[in-house]
């Protein structure tokens, strides 16, 4: 049984959640601030959290920042509707997708459910190594490697990556990323992909030639190039 925490402080939000998803198979756990999250992660293990922006004590991002020192586990962000900047900012610090609120139980749970998948084809046993110039990855391992050195991806980043790396050379859709990556529709004025992939071209750093590993094809998607 998949264990889910939940960090926000809207405590009649966070019942209905918990009987929602509880009713879809999972075990939830809920907390309401910052202070109160961090401390039961270091006593529990879970395989997802939802983590709201809005959060006495520590807010949302303070959280998500100590929690990626520490951990990869999947983390899903609630932002406020229409708070573009609050959901970039998330992404960038390593939130593997985001949900607005007002958010239903229903959608909640299937975004919960897309990102487990993803999460278990990941740790899948997989011997598959994919190298191409000085980047390794061992899907085995479920680690990255740039010219011998780990590098630490979130899940939706090196899902992103793989995709990339399997397809070198060929462009690779917005919509095709959004789909295979984060198991779910692009949405308009969506710009999670775009976020992960900036994450992705600072961790991986530039080809020997200077550019860019993961170039843009403007309108289109992404290609991955090699030297």
């Amino acid at each position: 049984m998949d264990k889910i925490l939940i960090i926000d402080d809207d405590i009649a939000l966070c019942e209905l959640l918990k009987e929602y998803l509880a009713g879809d198979g999972f075990e939830v756990t809920a907390v309401h601030d910052g202070m109160q999250a961090l401390h039961i992660i270091q006593q529990d293990s879970f395989n997802i959290a939802i983590l709201d922006v809005m959060l006495p004590r520590l807010n949302g991002f303070e959280v998500l920042r100590k929690l990626r020192e520490k951990t990869d586990m999947p983390i899903l962000m609630l932002t406020a509707r229409g708070e573009e900047v609050d959901r970039i900012v998330g992404l960038e610090m390593g939130a593997d997708d985001y949900l607005a609120k007002p958010c239903n139980a229903r959608e909640l749970s299937a975004r919960v459910k897309a990102i487990l998948r993803r999460a278990s084809k990941a740790s899948a046993n997989n011997s598959t190594i994919i190298e191409i110039d000085d980047i390794v990855m061992n899907e085995a391992e479920h680690s990255v490697q740039v010219d011998n050195i780990p590098i630490e991806l979130t899940l939706a980043e090196y899902t992103i990556l793989k995709l990339l790396m399997q397809h070198a050379g060929v462009v690779v859709t917005k919509e095709t990323l959004c789909q295979q990556a984060l198991d779910r529709n692009l949405e308009k004025y969506d710009r999670s992909i775009d976020v992960h992939i900036s994450r992705l071209r600072h961790k991986l750093g530039p080809l020997a030639d200077g550019e860019t590993r993961i170039k843009t094809i403007r309108g289109i998607g992404y290609i991955f190039r090699s030297n």
